[in-house]
């Protein structure tokens, strides 16, 4: 069959007629390249987009913003919020909500410098499996307890913030507690080639495994699957709550994962070191393009999100502005993260 699209034909020098360069391939094939790197960001191109600008006003506002001490203390400060909001992505991106993360955060942080006490108490390889193990047993009753009665997550996570945040401020009798030093201190003020902080190695090993647990693993299909349409998960197969559960632990691990990481940096334990944590991990979710309603999302975008929060927080302290104000910028971006998100699914 003959090319329907019309042939330029030109005069050449000597009278005879010639076809001239076609240039709609060329422009085909840049278009499907520029597709092909659409898709490839699929969900996330608003906040890639968004992440861009953000960056641009940086680079205009402030002469230090691409500076590598700036840019390292960015990525230092991600880490513990990072790590709290890629658990948090597994759970919504269920159609759940964790409200228990920051106060879970705070006990186990409580847990660890009293374990470690001052290096003279248990090593530090058993308090670091003992908080995680803590982390992910407080996340797996919150799972069960929701599977079990049907309960909302918001009402068992809402009950648990406030049990974990009282057995804190018991435990620490509502005082930090010191003495975190030596090993357990490196693993949040150390470099890796004396410029990699070691948080943010931690924080960059976690997005990847859990990337990898939703694209490539038969549980990272079911969190989609559950979070698209729960009735339906459930009639083709998929155990809803075993699947539920383990979200949760999950999320639980990753909040003893960032007090860690919190201890290690501060070389404290405290009770109010996650206080509006989870507010803030709901905020990285939401803002990296994950659906509050559950089954669209990626822990990409939740790190480009956490990236954005940080990065707002970094200029508006570049600029000298209050800290009870920026609050109000991070709550704009939300409600206009949450308006391009409605637009874009109508």
């Amino acid at each position: 069959m003959s090319d329907p699209r019309p042939i330029e034909v030109v005069t050449g020098n000597d009278g005879r007629s010639v076809r001239a360069p076609e240039l709609r391939p060329r422009r085909n094939h840049l278009a499907s390249r520029l597709g092909h790197a659409v898709s490839f960001l699929g969900p996330n191109v608003g906040v890639v987009v968004g992440f861009i600008l953000i960056v641009f006003v940086g680079t205009i506002v402030s002469d230090v913003f691409l500076s590598w001490t700036n840019i390292r203390n960015v990525f230092l400060q991600s880490a513990m919020l990072g790590v709290v909001a890629l658990g948090s992505t597994f759970v919504i991106l269920t159609g759940g909500i964790d409200l228990s993360v920051g106060s879970l955060l705070s006990l186990c942080s409580v847990v660890a410098a009293m374990m470690f006490a001052n290096g003279d108490g248990y090593p530090l390889p058993i308090v670091i499996l003992a908080t995680l193990a803590l982390g992910s047993l407080v996340g797996a009753i919150n799972g069960f307890l929701i599977v079990w009665r049907q309960v909302a997550p918001f009402i068992v996570t809402l009950a648990m913030m406030g049990i974990a945040l009282g057995a804190a401020l018991t435990i620490a009798d509502g005082k930090p507690i010191g003495g975190i030093e030596g090993t357990y201190a490196w693993i949040g003020a150390g470099r890796l080639f004396n410029q990699i902080p070691v948080p943010v190695v931690i924080m960059a090993v976690s997005f990847v495994i859990g990337a990898i647990m939703l694209r490539y693993t038969p549980y990272g299909r079911a969190v989609y699957a559950i979070g698209g349409n729960e009735q339906a998960a459930r009639l083709s197969g998929i155990p809803v709550n075993r699947v539920k559960i383990l979200t949760y632990t999950f999320s639980g691990f990753c909040a003893a994962l960032g007090a860690i990481i919190f201890s290690a940096r501060v070389t404290v334990g405290d009770p109010w070191a996650g206080r509006g944590l989870e507010l803030d991990a709901i905020a990285a979710v939401v803002i990296g393009g994950t659906s509050l309603f559950g089954g669209i999302g990626s822990v990409w975008g939740t790190f480009l999100g956490t990236l954005i929060i940080i990065i707002v927080n970094n200029l508006l302290n570049l600029m000298n502005v209050s800290p009870y104000s920026q609050g109000i910028a991070k709550g704009l971006i939300i409600l206009i993260a949450i308006a391009l998100y409605r637009r874009r699914s109508e």
